[in-house]
């Protein structure tokens, strides 16, 4: 039998349609068992474990075939309990398999201290964001007589002046004082000399 009749035989035919068929079957089988070993179609939510503490997490992603990282502590913040969840990722109600881990931070038990920087004769301008970079508050302003517009002159906590150096804890609000700029310099050299003028 030639090549060309036997391309167009009935045998042949038959034995491409086998073939077809035992390809499809296994393609049907690869493609279960993909499904299966990767549990394609069971996937859960990720539960909310803000403010939750360690072992609580543990307890609620064991029920759920979960686990969990934990990755570091963060600075403390006073909206979240101490030693409580304070970041997740993945974040809550995100579809994961069964197993996989969230990763978690810690809050701190209390607020750090920083040192207080040299801002005195800094611009109001300058002082404020280089507060706010070492994790301490604007509190409030007030301005007296000075020559430099918006200078800080003082800067104050609860009433008492700080000194370059001086420890706070985190979030405190520090007050500044500044100049206002309405001092003339004849009236700033004036002030000066009545100050250091000696008693006769």
């Amino acid at each position: 039998m030639s090549l060309r009749k036997y391309l167009t035989s009935r045998v042949f035919l038959v034995q491409v349609l086998i073939a077809f068929a035992i390809l499809a079957t296994l393609i049907y089988l690869f493609m279960h068992w993909l499904t299966f070993t990767t549990d394609h179609g069971h996937e859960i939510a990720v539960p909310d474990l803000r403010k939750l503490t360690e072992e609580q997490v543990q307890s609620k992603l064991d029920d759920l075939d979960l686990d969990y990282v934990l990755l570091d502590s963060v600075d403390y913040r006073s909206e979240f309990p101490q030693f409580s969840v304070v970041e997740q990722d993945p974040t809550p109600g995100t579809m994961v398999k069964v197993g996989r881990k969230i990763y978690i931070k810690i809050n701190t038990s209390g607020f750090s201290s920083v040192r207080i920087p040299d801002l005195i004769e800094k611009t109001y301008r300058e002082a404020v964001p280089t507060l706010k970079a070492l994790g301490l508050d604007e509190g409030t302003v007030t301005y007296v007589p000075n020559l430099g517009k918006d200078m800080v002159l003082e800067m104050r906590f609860k009433g008492r002046n700080l000194k370059v150096g001086d420890r706070v804890l985190k979030s405190s609000k520090i007050d500044l004082v500044l100049g206002d700029g309405k001092m003339s310099y004849q009236e700033e050299e004036n002030a000066a000399d009545t100050i250091t003028a000696p008693i006769e």
